[in-house]
């Protein structure tokens, strides 16, 4: 029988390799797409399982100790040869392996997908869903991703076909009732967990404190929130993306408009990597972000 491999957590050792070889948290959490904090994380537990520190210096200049730079080596050379030995067979011209976030994929991409098979038959599109903090394109077996990004991703060609806007919504009936469009943050407020930090982003950005409400409810998707705000069970914050369709159909309300975030909506694909397939997909991306119709103008909150 084999002796087991006595490994340090693979996770944490690939966020320690792509600090080591870009030295910079933020570059390193770009190319792996998470947050700084997470990269963070992950180095704190690789040197937990290690007993030794791999970084010194001030938070802002951190440099790799001595032993650091010799498991640097190590693993930059092993994961290189891992990349090269599990190198995906080039997909066929005529397939697109496409990871979305489920909710965007729902309630924007597929219903307008119909559009895209009856001018492109020929284009197999295969659709997976984004899950966790990481979007890892070789394990996933995914091309190309569907994102809302704020920073340059590295090595990646982007296909911007979207603006950012966010917006509190909720049952036109229950929002028929309201004395002022502003007593809508008094109204039950609707959470996700996938997205915990919505309302307090908006509020930033209206330049506004909120006060707790007397009623707060909690979801695990971002769909199931939409759901229950056009139920009348309160008020969610949404992206006008996820949100646009039902607006226009008069199946949500948005008393108080959608102000614009700096993020993008944008189609990245590892750069250099060509194929036709996802070319006409991401030009047809754009002939549907020109199609949007704009979203209702931001009312700022009298309170």
């Amino acid at each position: 029988m084999a002796p087991r491999r006595a490994l340090p957590p693979l996770n944490a050792l690939r966020a320690f390799e792509a600090f080591g070889r870009h030295g910079r948290m933020t570059t390193a959490a770009d190319e792996l797409f998470v947050t700084h904090g997470a990269v963070s994380r992950q180095i704190r537990q690789l040197e937990q399982w290690l007993g030794l520190p791999l970084t010194e210096g001030p938070k802002t200049q951190l440099k790799l100790t001595a032993e650091a730079r010799r498991l640097l080596g190590a693993a930059s050379a092993a994961f290189d040869l891992i990349e090269e030995a599990a190198a995906r067979t080039p997909a066929s011209e005529h397939d697109v392996h496409l990871a979305c976030y489920g909710t965007l994929a729902i309630r924007w991409l597929i219903p307008r997908l119909p559009d895209f098979v009856e001018r492109h038959p020929e284009v197999r599109l295969h659709l997976r869903e984004v899950q966790g903090e990481g979007l890892d394109f070789q394990a996933m077996g995914v091309d190309a991703a569907i994102q809302l990004r704020s920073g340059v991703a590295p090595a990646m060609d982007e296909t911007v076909f979207l603006g950012t806007f966010y917006g509190p919504v909720m049952s036109p009936a229950r929002a028929a009732a309201l004395a002022d469009p502003s007593a809508l943050l008094d109204e039950p407020r609707l959470h996700t967990r996938t997205w915990p930090q919505a309302w307090l982003n908006w509020a930033k950005s209206a330049k506004i404190t909120l006060t707790a409400p007397g009623v707060e409810r909690n979801f695990d998707h971002f769909s199931h929130a939409l759901e229950a705000a056009a139920a009348g069970l309160g008020v969610a914050m949404a992206p006008w993306i996820f949100v646009a369709d039902d607006v226009q159909a008069g199946r949500l309300a948005a008393p108080l408009g959608f102000m614009k975030f700096p993020e993008r909506v944008t189609l990245i694909r590892p750069a250099g990597r060509t194929n036709t397939a996802i070319d006409s997909f991401g030009q047809w991306l754009v002939e549907q972000g020109q199609r949007m119709p704009a979203p209702p103008k931001a009312v700022r909150p009298s309170l």
